[in-house]
């Protein structure tokens, strides 16, 4: 069974609390306060801060020209197109640049992108990509599984959210990272297979953990 299969059916329990939880479910039937949805985007902008510097590295590691140009190109789309959307969207929850620029990174958010750095220092390239596999498919699914149950009436800018990821582009970008994890899952052995089952696991629980974050509000308490 390929790698993403496979680890996919170990983690269903997660995947599915991911999909039920409170802030998604939110989002899907429009009932989720704009609080909670503003606080996401602020730290969503502080995650992508961090993100791209493993992409970086990513594309640093990369062991062939192909998937370094792909990790280059992602780098590139993320810094220079989807952080400029994301305070265009942000602008439209009254969000302002300064208010963007000033956001402090919350407990939740500094523990996922610092453990992320740390897989893309010190782990294999293939433990890297398998700790992103959660982000990139997961907010594909997420998408997928809200637009199927269609769009929250009187929502326009969750219906936007939702669009955005359940869109064949981000579909296509979710599926090139997951066949490169087979790709790589198909060529590793028992030890590393292990090890990128351990970073895709410790990835998806923190997808729950910021949902989580955004939904209560989170904040550093001194």
């Amino acid at each position: 069974m390929p790698f993403a299969d496979d680890i996919e059916l170990e983690a269903l329990p997660i995947r599915r609390a991911i999909l039920a939880h409170p802030f998604v479910s939110g989002v899907g039937d429009g009932t989720l306060d704009v609080s909670r949805f503003k606080h996401y985007v602020l730290q969503d902008y502080a995650y992508l801060i961090d993100y791209s510097r493993v992409l970086a590295l990513a594309a640093a590691r990369a062991p062939d020209l192909e998937t370094m140009g792909w990790f280059a190109k992602l780098l590139d789309e993320t810094l220079n197109v989807e952080m400029d959307l994301h305070r265009s969207y942000c602008a439209e929850f009254g969000i302002t640049p300064e208010e963007l620029a000033a956001t402090v990174a919350a407990p939740t958010t500094v523990a996922y992108t610092g453990y992320l750095l740390q897989v893309a220092h010190q782990g294999s390239f293939a433990e890297l990509v398998a700790s992103l596999l959660p982000c990139q498919w997961g907010y594909w699914e997420i998408g997928d599984h809200l637009a199927r149950q269609g769009e929250p009436a009187g929502a326009p800018l969750y219906c936007q959210w939702i669009r955005m990821y359940a869109a064949p582009e981000f579909a296509e970008l979710a599926d090139t990272i997951r066949n490169l994890a087979n790709r790589l899952g198909d060529q590793a052995g028992p030890a590393e297979l292990a090890a990128m089952g351990r970073a895709y696991l410790t990835s998806l629980r923190f997808e729950y953990l910021f949902w989580d974050m955004a939904y209560n509000l989170e904040e550093w308490p001194v």
